[in-house]
């Protein structure tokens, strides 16, 4: 079942760009320099994204002189992914079963 963490995790990645934040991070750690490189957005716009992303958990800081990197939290993702596995499973079984509620 999801739950309202789930929930928030979602919309957090819902926005293009913070998805593609997270998929360039899920393959490196990365500064914010990198980043706008990477993505081509103006840096304050990706500093806003980055600390939704923190606050979230879906990212992590790693302070490296006057640089601050991000990573993925893997196990953030797992965990999302656990829930739309889940969730697709018993949608599996509600097909199976044909479980229907009745029309008034």
């Amino acid at each position: 079942m999801m739950t309202s963490v789930d929930t928030e995790l979602i919309r957090v990645l819902a926005d293009p760009l913070r998805l593609h934040i997270v998929t360039l991070l899920a393959h490196e750690t990365l500064c914010t320099t990198h980043l706008v490189e990477e993505t081509g957005a103006r840096q304050t716009n990706l500093s806003n994204h980055l600390r939704v992303l923190r606050e979230a958990g879906v990212v992590e800081t790693e302070p490296c002189g006057r640089f601050t990197y991000y990573k993925v939290r893997p196990d953030v993702i797992e965990k999302l992914a656990g829930s739309f596995t889940d969730l697709a499973a018993t949608a599996r079984a509600t097909a199976d079963a044909d479980v229907r509620r009745a029309c008034p």
